[in-house]
This record gives C-alpha cells, sequence and structure tokens, in this order.
C-alpha cells in the first residue's frame, strides 16, 4: 500500500489529487486545489504580473522590481509550505508510510531567469508564474520532507500504461470512476494529477 499525491501547478496554487494503491487497485483520497497564495495577496499570487506593471511604470528594470518578486516568490513557498502539510496531515497513511509527491513537469524547464523572461515579452508572464508555482511546490515538498518525482505531463498518458500494466482504455475506465467518486471539477488537470498520482503510488519509477 502506497499513497502518493498528484500536482500540477497553475496560477495560484495546484490541482492536487492524492491517490492509494491497494492490492493493485487505486482509491481515490482526495481531489482539491492547494494555494501558494493569500486571499487578497496579488504579490503572493502573480509577483511577476506585478514586476511587469512596475517595469512599465518605471520604464525599464529596477532594484523595485526584483525585489517585489522576492518577496512575491517568498511569500508563495511559505504559503505552500504550510498548505502541503495540511493536505499532507489529511493523507496520513494508516500504516506510517510517507506520502510521496508526483509533480507534473513540462519542457519549459531551459528557463533560468524568470524575471527577464517575463518581462521579455507580455505573454511570458502566465508562463513565468506557472513556473513560479512549480518551484514553490518542489521548495514545499522539500521543508514537508517528502520524496517527489517529476513527471512529464504530454508524454505520462503514453508511458502509463507500461508502467502500470494496463491498457489505455483500462486506465480511462479507472480515471472515469475516479472522476465520479471525486465529483466535479474532473478535467484534463485533475485526470492528469491523478494519474500522476497514480504511476508514482503503484511503485518506484
Amino acid at each position: 500500500m502506497r499513497t502518493a499525491l498528484g500536482l500540477r501547478a497553475c496560477k495560484g496554487g495546484a490541482v492536487a489529487v492524492g491517490v492509494r494503491v491497494e492490492q493493485g487497485e487505486p482509491r481515490l483520497l482526495v481531489s482539491t486545489f492547494l494555494k501558494t497564495h493569500e486571499d487578497g495577496d496579488r504579490l503572493s499570487l502573480e509577483p511577476y504580473r506585478v514586476a511587469a506593471e512596475m517595469a512599465a511604470a518605471a520604464q525599464g528594470m529596477t532594484p523595485d522590481v526584483a525585489a517585489a518578486v522576492a518577496e512575491g516568490r517568498r511569500r508563495q513557498d511559505s504559503f505552500a509550505a504550510n498548505s502541503l502539510k495540511r493536505l499532507l496531515d489529511e493523507l496520513a497513511d494508516p500504516t506510517g508510510k510517507r506520502v510521496v509527491a508526483a509533480l507534473l513537469v513540462n519542457r519549459a524547464g531551459w528557463i533560468t531567469d524568470l524575471l527577464a523572461y517575463s518581462l521579455a515579452f507580455e505573454d511570458h508572464v502566465p508562463v513565468a508564474e506557472g513556473l513560479a508555482v512549480r518551484d514553490a511546490l518542489r521548495a514545499a515538498c522539500r521543508h514537508c520532507g517528502i520524496e517527489s518525482t517529476e513527471l512529464d505531463e504530454k508524454s505520462l498518458p503514453d508511458t502509463a500504461p507500461a508502467r502500470l500494466g494496463r491498457s489505455n482504455a483500462e486506465i480511462d475506465g479507472t480515471l472515469k470512476a475516479l472522476g465520479a467518486a471525486a465529483g466535479k471539477p474532473w478535467r484534463k488537470e485533475q485526470k492528469l494529477a491523478c494519474l500522476a498520482a497514480w504511476t508514482v503510488a503503484a511503485g518506484p519509477i
């Protein structure tokens, strides 16, 4: 029996789906949204949008812009850690085994300077916000002392059948049944987070 939490980052937090595999079958434990921001606090919600507005007003990059982003990212890390700790308490494994995390990633890992990237073009800002949330989730996992595995979200549907020993049709049927138990919302993001958790909970990758 192994419990995993699938996380799919987006603006303001992550879709989070908890799964426990018992005798080879996945059981849904939770489907929720893990917040990485404080309500009403734009700096923790969208630090790079705030930075872009500040840079536009100042007609260029200033120390205040960089400081604002740093503070926003710090708040994200802190809020993500607290949110994850609460969720892990809810998912506590009765056998005492630690919950593991499955973090969905994509091919944007080459972007290393999120501030410069976000200020280059306006349409880069949403990408930077999502990557910042992903970094906050990584920091939260470290803070909570849980193992995390990163899975490419685009290739996961193709690789999962071999890892789970099931056909695509069987996986789709199971995800549909788990979604019925979870209730709405159960969109692509929830299905991917669930599949990631199921894959990791089924055994080491």
